[in-house]
């Protein structure tokens, strides 16, 4: 396969379960790459039945009896997402050069300093050739974008038959894996939540993961990291296994959408700036790393380093800020992701949630504890999954009936693992709150119930929105939808089209209605002001002196990182119209951080 320069700068990163299972169908044949969560399964089998429909493609059901159905019923899908995506790309170059009205169009969403853009504006003043000329053009220079997978690696749960556990290949991120790993794909899989060290040695098993003779690797590795530290830890920790991290996805730790893994008080500009100034380092490390292994493993071994990707996500919301990270931190991309949950052509959500996203204000949009991982979780109030939640609270049957069981993880009553969200679990912790009752004060209890209680199953929650939208028969206890978008989603307040949000990546349009948004930085400097305060004012323990030490590392690396700002912003070119409301927010946060007093033990 020839390999083109990505036609644009952004992508859309993994959203959920269901929110871009299927954004590769939706996208991919405009060049813009996406990212499909393969963690579910019994969603994945499910999408395959209805793509296989609708587009009339042979259709064999995988069922649970299939010794490894899991692995191979992601392998199916995405060999099928390939296919349509290849046909669906050869069948839009063919209008691109049989239709002009279709060709400006497209011409329209492109960015502005694209080369390929300028190439086509070109060829559009071409007479009687025009149609020849586009056609090899496009041949030559235009290529889907890519079929990317995310694995969530803390989701590899152990798998039992009856009471016998299934060796470790066949835990949940395990098969998952390997499905991809067996797919036709040329592309890449995300690995989020952190290092995982047996996941990560699974990888050498297969080849596609390797350099080949030409030095390609077929299937990439794209590693989702929060500082440069952890990026240097995992890229030489897969490197002495003779593997390649292609990419280091950056993400801010909390102004972004799902899980939100904050760092301890690091702000995206510095650690952007770390990527940038020490990027050889990191490619050179990583590289002697790898040529070592593949040499003792008697493998191919590239003279040259392989090519090393920088990217960022989390809270972008303007084709300033777009820019921005591109110029000044030389990222290759930007990750746009909620802005696209209220975009129907590229991500998969039903009208009732789209329609709740679109009213979503600041206030509505939080950090919760929802979560079964333990993981903050940034969420939406008035969901459907909300109301199911504390209707069963309210009639004492809280807790979900767990029928996926992916973070089944809790070791606490027993090998097998069990859910925090599910009725079991809260059920066995409610029995011991009250036979503890005489313990504690009528508040704590209340207090301890609710945290209990309060967690939701995202197995079946993040999954729902693709059954609803495409009318596919939901089964057992209700759910309804959890959405986990990012605080950015508060400044997008309308459904808007595919082409339209790509003329406001691009700056050739805007989408935004709010004149209150604040810089992307300040507003993720804000949420670790509070998150800081926050974790002072909730705890309810004797206070350690492990936490006054982070507590106070976290105070002053917020501001090291304020410090950076203010340089940063007095000096560049861009965001002149904002430059002195950014300079006194900055200010405002640096007087607010003082005023934040850390316990003395």
């Amino acid at each position: 396969m020839k390999t083109t320069k990505p036609l644009h700068t952004f992508h859309i990163p993994v959203m959920g379960l269901a929110y871009t299972i299927d954004s590769p169908i939706r996208v991919a044949k405009y060049g813009i790459s996406s990212v499909i969560s393969i963690i579910d399964d019994d969603l994945i089998e499910k999408m395959n039945a209805f793509y296989s429909e609708k587009f009339s493609l042979p259709y064999q059901e995988i069922t649970q009896k299939i010794h490894d159905y899991r692995a191979e019923r992601i392998t199916a899908y995405l060999n099928l997402v390939d296919k349509i995506v290849k046909e669906k790309f050869n069948n839009f170059k063919t209008e691109l050069a049989e239709s002009k009205l279709a060709l400006e169009s497209y011409i329209a969403t492109l960015p502005n300093k694209s080369e390929i853009k300028k190439g086509l504006q070109d060829l559009m003043n071409d007479g009687i050739s025009f149609k020849e000329n586009i056609k090899k053009f496009l041949e030559e220079n235009l290529s889907p974008g890519d079929i990317d997978v995310n694995i969530m690696t803390k989701v590899d749960k152990d798998n039992f038959i009856k009471e016998e556990q299934l060796p470790i290949d066949f835990n949940d991120a395990h098969a998952s894996l390997r499905g991809f790993a067996n797919s036709n794909l040329n592309s890449s899989v995300v690995l989020s939540a952190g290092m995982n060290p047996r996941l990560y040695s699974y990888f050498e098993n297969f080849k596609d993961f390797f350099p080949d003779f030409n030095d390609t690797l077929k299937k990439k590795i794209i590693l989702k990291v929060s500082d440069f530290r952890s990026a240097m830890i995992q890229g030489n920790f897969l490197a002495k296994k003779g593997l390649w991290v292609s990419e280091y996805r950056i993400e801010s730790g909390l102004n972004c959408g799902g899980h939100a893994f904050a760092t301890d008080g690091f702000l995206l500009g510095p650690i952007l700036e770390e990527f940038k100034q020490k990027k050889d380092q990191l490619i050179q490390s990583a590289h002697d790393l790898m040529i070592k292994a593949l040499g003792q493993k008697e493998m191919h071994v590239p003279e040259k380093p392989l090519e090393l990707k920088i990217t960022v996500q989390g809270g972008v919301g303007t084709a300033e800020e777009h820019s921005f990270l591109l110029d000044n931190y030389n990222v290759d991309s930007v990750g746009w992701g909620s802005p696209f949950l209220l975009v129907p052509e590229a991500t998969s959500v039903d009208k009732e949630t789209r329609e709740l996203l679109a009213n979503a204000k600041e206030e509505d949009l939080y950090l919760s504890h929802i979560s079964p991982l333990g993981v903050p979780f940034n969420t939406l109030k008035g969901t459907t999954n909300e109301m199911l939640k504390q209707k069963r609270i309210q009639e004492s049957i809280a807790g979900s009936s767990c029928p996926k069981k992916f973070l089944a993880l809790s070791k606490e009553y027993g090998e097998k693992g069990i859910c925090t969200a599910s009725k079991k679990y809260q059920d066995l912790k409610l029995e011991e709150l009250e036979k503890n009752a005489a313990n504690f004060s009528a508040e704590a209890i209340t207090k301890m119930k609710n945290s209990i209680t309060e967690k939701a199953c995202l197995c079946v929650g993040l999954a729902n929105a693709s059954y609803l939208e495409n009318d596919i028969k939901i089964k057992g206890q209700s759910q309804g939808v959890v959405i986990c978008p990012g605080p950015n989603m508060a400044y997008f307040d309308q459904e808007v089209s595919l082409s339209k949000m790509m003329q406001h990546i691009y700056g050739n349009a805007s989408v935004l209605r709010v004149a209150n948004r604040p810089n992307m930085f300040v507003k993720e400097l804000k949420m670790y002001v509070d998150y800081l305060r926050n974790e002072i004012t909730s705890i309810s323990e004797e206070i350690t002196s492990a936490q006054v030490k982070k507590w106070n590392l976290f105070k002053n690396n917020l501001i090291e990182g304020i410090g950076y700002y203010e340089g940063l912003f007095s000096s560049t070119l861009f965001f002149d119209n904002e430059k002195n409301t950014i300079q006194n927010q900055l200010q405002f946060y640096k007087s607010e951080l003082v005023k934040v007093e850390i316990p003395s033990l």
